[in-house]
């Protein structure tokens, strides 16, 4: 059921989102050059590395780290680069991961390979037994401000919670918090 629905609101979703995801790519080729996309290793389901696409908002020698790791991660920013995380539009080319089955609309966010403390802790809850998701509980409720210990205390939350009806709700709550840029690492 949950496949379906994934299935079903990317197809809704495509038409409405592809000219904005034409122009950021846009701005991102005329900004910084390509590549415009950033493949990260991320943790999926069953802890299996897979390849994660974002539009690429910073600079070409970032390190591979979370943002929050970084010092003064706005040196690394494309001119455009906070705007487009601020709207959350780097997460567009997401709906490729979600395509092929890798993840779903809703559900934890999927680590950085090295985000060992993170996967252990998953793996201890079994957390790890879901697709990881474009939004999750956890990000409705602080997002990047929030210490690894609360995202997988809210992760775990949504492991026992999952239904239909708590995802719509999830993703309502991600369209507010997006429009209202909470809890956005810059």
């Amino acid at each position: 059921m949950k496949r379906l629905f994934d299935l079903f609101l990317l197809l809704l979703l495509l038409p409405l989102v592809f000219l904005p995801a034409v122009i950021v790519a846009l701005l991102i080729l005329m900004q910084s050059g390509f590549p415009i996309l950033y493949w990260s290793d991320r943790v999926g389901k069953a802890n299996q590395i897979f390849r994660m696409p974002k539009f690429r908002t910073m600079l070409l020698n970032t390190p591979a780290v979370s943002t929050d790791q970084l010092h003064n991660p706005t040196n690394y920013l494309i001119p455009m680069g906070g705007l487009i995380r601020r709207l959350s539009l780097d997460e567009l080319p997401q709906l490729w991961s979600i395509y092929k089955g890798e993840m779903s609309f809703v559900g934890p966010r999927p680590a950085l390979f090295n985000q060992y403390h993170l996967i252990e802790d998953r793996t201890r809850l079994q957390i790890n037994t879901l697709l990881p998701g474009l939004t999750g509980w956890a990000q409705v409720n602080g997002r990047d401000d929030l210490t690894d210990q609360k995202k997988v205390a809210y992760d775990h939350e949504y492991l026992q919670r999952q239904s239909l009806l708590f995802d719509i709700k999830i993703i309502g709550l991600t369209i507010l918090k997006v429009m209202k840029s909470d809890g956005v690492a810059h």
